[in-house]
């Protein structure tokens, strides 16, 4: 895998702003994580050296929060490898006179400082599924042996729990030879270290450092200053070619020594090797490649729902889910079915696929799919009226690339029972206008579409009524139901099911088709009458398996969207025509959440606009090519590696939201292996 690489060099080592603004992220495949910025400085209150993923209640918890790193030069020198932790100068970084190179090597993060004839490389990576993070450091060239000192500091917190809180004092520290373990108040688990060497040594030199800043959660609105505390510093001699491995985590001291110190590296890249063999073979180098190692990223076990893991096993399966988005996000239905073609059929985890629809399956209630599953928590959420309707489509997907009709028998039952309950009424106003054969939704105080947006009262982006994707989406799983009984021997139901499909068809052309814009309405028989807003909502119409729009409107819709909303890194959620419009995604929670449906470029949705596209022009796969060409250098803005959530909606198009979005890097994926193909 060594031509896997993004790499980032710096001549002369001057100060450079992405070592503020590029992220790194390594996981665990249990939701956990490490995350920072290139030059070492928590701009987030997610940044940390170990997140781990805990059982429920805990969910994931922040563990260890920073390490300072310092290397002695020969010359009495100090040499910075990161940032300061209580630094508040953001316009020069100490480490900016020593970083020479920064990159991801097969996905993992790879620094490499240099200072006269030394040279130093450091790597940090998580075992798969340990709450574990192992940071390794390599003299490369020296002209002896170098003093390097760490400084780990802490608070034990949940994930998105306030910076301003108690610091769980008093903590403890027990030592047993060479190992270090860290104990708090309530229901942590101890925080365990190693630093392993004859030499290396635990200088206690306890103490606080107070007001420590995250200036992009003061930026975003947040919670945004807090304290640290730190039990001493760490010393190791650097030898020459020889590794030095400072290892963290909540597991028990018999996994952590089950392994030897200087196989973790090895053993990770092994995995990751058989990740891209796994993977179509146009996705096995470049680009392809890297998306590959960024989707897998975002597959977890779901560590905090024991019961779930008992009962897949119990039943033959694995439990799995997605992570929707790091660093805030959980498992969202929504975000899973939409990404699942990509993350999984794409690069050849298909029993992954097979465990996640099966878990998905038995969490229905309702007729409906969970909306999300809130951090700590066991139980999901339902508060959505297209994360089941796409439950179809990721099923289809899967089972036109398996053949796994297995699969599909075992979840019929609870097709029919889905809708059965939305041709009757369900949960959230949701349920058929028997007078239309449309899908409605709508209930007081809850979004229930991907692109609803609320600020306290205030509805950004009211949809209720009849919205265009939930309709597209409807008439696809009425068809899909039908087809799947019809094949299974079952033609009367499968009728029946043909003829709601045929009037949702019939209704919706005569309904949605906005005659004057020549595209379709957003939501009809909404609050405030039929919206005519254009969105990127309206592609669904004939970008799925089973098209409701009408063929000969389908070019004229596309381009519309191509006109107004197609962007380098996705489509603009609205319109620049719309006196609504937004053009920068930015400020307080209110500012943004003003802008987050109304402008704002969102990646997946290029998912969408290439099928379309290929719908009316399937011979122009070239064509179709170019419009991903922004995602290449995407690759290496915000979080290095992986595909935002959001943009802006105008020039230069500065990446927003999360750093790394799971439908974001599946859409891009399915449609790089369906364009190089």
């Amino acid at each position: 895998m060594s031509n896997i690489i993004r790499r980032f060099v710096w001549p002369g080592k001057p100060y450079a702003q992405a070592l503020l603004t590029q992220e790194w992220l390594v996981t665990n495949g249990l939701g956990g994580y490490a995350s920072g910025t290139l030059g070492g400085k928590a701009t987030r209150r997610f940044h940390g050296v170990l997140i781990a993923a805990l059982p429920a209640p805990l969910g994931r918890t922040m563990m260890l929060n920073h390490v300072t790193e310092q290397l002695r030069l020969p010359d009495g020198a100090v040499m910075s490898l990161g940032a300061d932790v209580a630094l508040e100068d953001q316009e020069v970084l100490p480490v900016a006179r020593y970083l020479a190179e920064f990159r991801l090597e097969a996905g993992l993060p790879v620094w490499r400082y240099e200072s006269g004839e030394v040279v130093l490389e450091k790597c940090l990576l998580m075992p798969h599924r340990q709450n574990t993070v192992y940071m390794m450091y390599q003299l490369l060239a020296a002209p002896g042996p170098l003093t390097l000192t760490l400084q780990p500091a802490l608070c034990f917190r949940p994930h998105e729990g306030t910076l301003q809180g108690p610091l769980n004092e008093p903590y403890t520290l027990t030592i047993v030879e060479d190992r270090y373990e860290i104990s708090s108040k309530g229901a942590y688990p101890p925080l365990r270290l190693r630093w392993p060497g004859a030499d290396a040594a635990l200088t206690l030199d306890r103490g606080l450092i107070h007001n420590v800043s995250y200036i992009v959660e003061a930026q975003r609105g947040y919670d945004s200053q807090g304290a640290l505390w730190y039990p001493g510093y760490f010393t190791v001699t650097l030898q020459p070619q020889r590794q030095a491995t400072f290892v963290a985590s909540t597991e028990s001291w018999m996994m952590l020594e089950a392994l030897p110190m200087d196989t973790p590296l090895a053993a990770e890249h092994q995995r990751r090797e058989r990740l891209l063999v796994a993977a179509w073979p146009s996705l096995q180098t470049g680009i392809g490649a890297e998306l590959v190692l960024a989707a897998e990223q975002f597959i977890i076990i779901p560590a905090g729902r024991i019961e779930e893991a008992v009962h897949a096993r119990a039943t033959g399966d694995e439990a799995r889910t997605v992570i929707a988005g790091y660093h805030w996000f959980t498992d969202w239905g929504r975000d899973t079915m939409i990404g699942l073609e990509g993350l999984t059929l794409a690069t050849g985890r298909w029993a992954e696929a097979g465990w996640i629809l099966r878990t998905f399956a038995r969490y229905v209630r309702d007729g409906l799919v969970p909306n999300m599953f809130p951090e700590g928590e066991r139980e999901g959420l339902y508060h959505t009226a297209d994360a089941t309707l796409w439950f179809f489509h990721a099923l289809d997907r899967y089972v036109q690339a398996t053949q796994d009709r297995e699969t599909l028998r075992l979840i019929l039952p609870t097709l029919r029972d889905i809708i059965a309950y939305h041709l009757k009424g369900t949960l959230f106003g949701i349920g058929v206008d028997p007078g239309d054969g449309l899908l409605r939704q709508g209930a007081a105080g809850y979004q229930l579409t991907w692109m609803d947006a609320k600020v306290g009262d205030w509805v950004v982006t009211p949809r209720r009524g009849k919205a265009v994707e939930i309709n597209a989406l409807w008439y696809n799983a009425l068809c899909l139901l039908a087809t799947w009984l019809s094949e299974e021997g079952e033609p009367a139901a499968a009728q029946q099911l043909h003829q709601h499909a045929e009037q949702a068809q019939q209704s919706f052309n005569q309904r949605f088709w906005y005659d004057a814009g020549q595209y379709l309405y957003d939501v009809i028989d909404g609050e405030q009458g039929d919206d005519a807003a254009c969105r990127p909502n309206q592609l669904l119409a004939f970008s799925l398996r089973y098209p409701i729009l009408s063929a000969a409107r389908w070019e004229p819709v596309l381009t519309v969207v191509h006109e107004q909303l197609l962007t380098p890194v996705g489509l603009r959620s609205l319109s620049p025509k719309h006196p609504d419009y937004k053009a920068t995604y930015d400020g307080d929670l209110r500012a943004r959440d003003a802008a987050y449906h109304q402008g704002t470029v969102w990646a997946w949705l290029i998912g969408p606009f290439i099928d379309a596209w290929l719908r009316v022009y399937p011979a122009d796969k070239a064509g179709a090519r170019q419009f991903l060409s922004g995602f290449e250098s995407h690759l290496s803005e915000a979080g290095i590696g992986s595909i935002s959530e959001i943009f802006d909606a105008e020039a230069p198009f500065t990446p927003r939201g999360c750093v790394a979005q799971a439908w974001s890097v599946a859409e891009v994926l399915r449609c790089w292996l369906q364009v190089s193909s």
